[in-house]
């Protein structure tokens, strides 16, 4: 299986930097976020020994069992959350994490303000946009993203890096891709947290600086 990771990644990487070649990019540019979610600690360290260092997780409860050891081994690993995060858990995940996606509303700003203060950490932050405006999905409107990200910014302080999406399935992403990268651009934020593995080499096409890869590095979820 370490092989198998080891390969995996190796043709990621290969792809990475062909799409951001097409797209006239350094692939340097481009941070490849390992979703480990559903994936055990072994095959994690496995994604390590060959290189990785940047993961992603979607639940803070998962990411508790897994990644405390794992950072006390390898101290340069940096660990995302990538998936929605209720304010009773925002303690552990400022504790443990050194970024968070997934800012999509008031209220989740203020507890993480707060809790980064009492704690003495500073998190960089990425607001989530649903850029498909569906409503079974977390996220700010597009049309208030703009306002969201001041609030951020001058009202709760907070290290914002940059936006996260995830386009409709089942549609062309460009179109939503390039909607984020233009949000951001008005709003003077470098990073796109964007594509996943059915779609990457279109998000970094379109600006992304972090892709969400986990079904191509780890295979389907346990």
């Amino acid at each position: 299986m370490t092989e198998a990771i080891a390969a995996n990644l190796a043709a990621l990487r290969g792809r990475i930097e062909a799409a951001a070649h097409a797209s006239g990019r350094d692939s340097a540019a481009v941070t490849l976020t390992a979703v480990s979610k559903t994936h055990p600690a072994a095959l994690v360290e496995a994604a390590i020994a060959a290189g990785q260092r940047v993961f992603g997780e979607n639940r803070v409860q998962e990411a508790q069992a897994k990644y405390p050891a794992l950072k006390a081994k390898f101290p340069d690993l940096r660990l995302h959350l990538i998936g929605p995060l209720q304010t009773n858990k925002v303690k552990e995940a400022v504790a443990l994490f050194d970024a968070i996606e997934t800012v999509d509303r008031a209220r989740l700003a203020e507890a993480l303000a707060k809790e980064m203060a009492r704690q003495g950490r500073s998190l960089g932050c990425f607001v989530e946009v649903n850029i498909g405006a569906e409503p079974q999905k977390s996220g700010v409107m597009p049309e208030a993203a703009d306002a969201f990200i001041a609030e951020c910014r001058t009202h709760w302080k907070l290290d914002l890096r940059g936006l996260m999406c995830i386009p409709p399935e089942g549609r062309d992403p460009t179109p939503y891709f390039e909607h984020l990268a233009a949000i951001a651009r008005r709003n003077g934020l470098a990073e796109l947290s964007m594509g996943m593995s059915a779609d990457f080499e279109q998000a970094i096409a379109c600006g992304a600086t972090l892709v969400r890869v986990g079904t191509a590095i780890f295979g389907k979820r346990g």
